[in-house]
């Protein structure tokens, strides 16, 4: 499909999860965090019409990284009227956090709740202006590898671009006219303090991540592939095996009939 009719029926998808709701949204809100996911999320957003509200979040954020969300914050206010953009300084509160539960350190924890405290974040935000929160994830994150947090960047309303690969969505913000900067910086979830990107954490680049995601789809195993693609594909299962329980429902205890 081409990225205008892609836009155009995600655009309208989100209009009518909208107006199927029994008490409608009167505003979408949407994190960004100066990557291309979100950029692409909050435009289509802003291209329903209805009002838009995004939030600049950063914590122990890299400077480059939060200019990125700041220029796209700004982009999307002069192109649209219906958005309107705020930061929401967390350094403090994270720190806060961080010291109140210094006898439970855990590093990985830790950066975890970074994407934990801005759900809650946006929440507040919905519920004080009758929205809904937009999320932003991919399909290779949400579905082949779970790259995300539990309860954190996973805990959104809608997922507007969940049935889209990396790469699709890449053609839709050069289709959009996301910036250049935006378009080509390296992926990266911002949880960390030393830059780390998303393929220095998965060991793959997004493209072999699809790749080894689409063959798993075929009913390829490990066995199929040598060399580097043999690498790569085992990366992805243990990436998928490890977070599976991500993409599932929570396990529920059901009581047999014959114990109630």
């Amino acid at each position: 499909m081409e990225p205008s009719k892609k836009v155009i029926f995600i655009k309208d998808w989100i209009l009518n999860y909208v107006n199927s709701m029994p008490v409608k949204a009167k505003s979408l809100v949407i994190g960004i965090s100066g990557g291309i996911d979100s950029s692409v999320s909050s435009t289509l957003s802003a291209m329903t019409g209805l009002r838009t509200i995004v939030l600049s979040m950063p914590i122990k954020q890299n400077g480059s990284q939060h200019d990125l969300s700041l220029r796209h914050q700004e982009w999307l206010k002069k192109n649209f009227k219906n958005v309107e953009g705020h930061t929401v300084e967390l350094d403090s509160l994270f720190k806060t956090f961080e010291s109140t539960l210094k006898d439970f350190s855990s590093e990985h924890g830790m950066a975890n709740s970074r994407a934990r405290l801005r759900m809650s974040t946006l929440y507040q935000v919905a519920a004080a202006n009758n929205g809904i929160v937009v999320g932003t994830g991919t399909k290779v994150e949400d579905f082949g590898v779970g790259f995300y947090t539990k309860y954190g960047d996973g805990g959104v309303d809608v997922s507007p671009i969940a049935d889209l690969m990396k790469s699709e969505v890449r053609e839709l913000a050069a289709h959009l006219g996301v910036h250049d900067s935006i378009v080509h910086a390296a992926p990266t979830d911002g949880l960390w303090d030393d830059n780390r990107t998303d393929e220095d954490q998965l060991g793959a680049t997004y493209d072999e991540l699809e790749w080894a995601m689409e063959q798993q789809k075929n009913g390829k195993t490990t066995a199929d592939f040598t060399g580097r693609e043999k690498a790569i594909f085992s990366t992805y299962e243990n990436h998928h095996k490890m977070n599976k329980h991500k993409m599932v429902p929570i396990p529920i205890c059901v009581i047999p009939q014959h114990l109630k």
